[in-house]
């Protein structure tokens, strides 16, 4: 891929990953979530500051062999690192997890599904 076909993407907020399974337990447990047809957003109080932004991706075998959990994380992964640092609020933490639409649905779709998420939510900021 040559250099002018990349997109710059700057961030508004900083944004930072869930990595450890208790983590992830701890936003399934204290918080919310949104279904979509491309993905299941889950939202939960941060543990770390009020003005921190972080996320994690989540895809289990449910969704296929592991070309296609890892093709639906890095889609996933791409939406988030475009939407959460635009629009979501700061001080929750975001569990992104794929469904069976996620690899095959059109990225357009993912990011909408990701925005309508957040709005219903209310996690949404313009």
């Amino acid at each position: 891929m040559s250099d002018n076909n990349r997109q710059t993407i700057t961030t508004h907020l900083p944004l930072s990953v869930l990595r450890k399974r208790n983590e992830f337990l701890a936003v399934a447990a204290r918080g919310r979530k949104w279904v979509t047809p491309g993905l299941i957003l889950q939202q939960g109080n941060s543990l770390e500051s009020e003005s921190s932004l972080r996320y994690g991706l989540t895809a289990s075998r449910k969704i296929g062999n592991a070309v296609t959990r890892n093709r639906a994380r890095r889609r996933l992964r791409d939406v988030a690192l475009r939407i959460l640092p635009h629009h979501a609020v700061a001080g929750y933490d975001y569990v992104l997890i794929a469904r069976a639409e996620t690899p095959k649905r059109l990225f357009v779709d993912l990011k909408q599904d990701l925005q309508t998420a957040l709005k219903k939510l209310g996690a949404y900021r313009e």
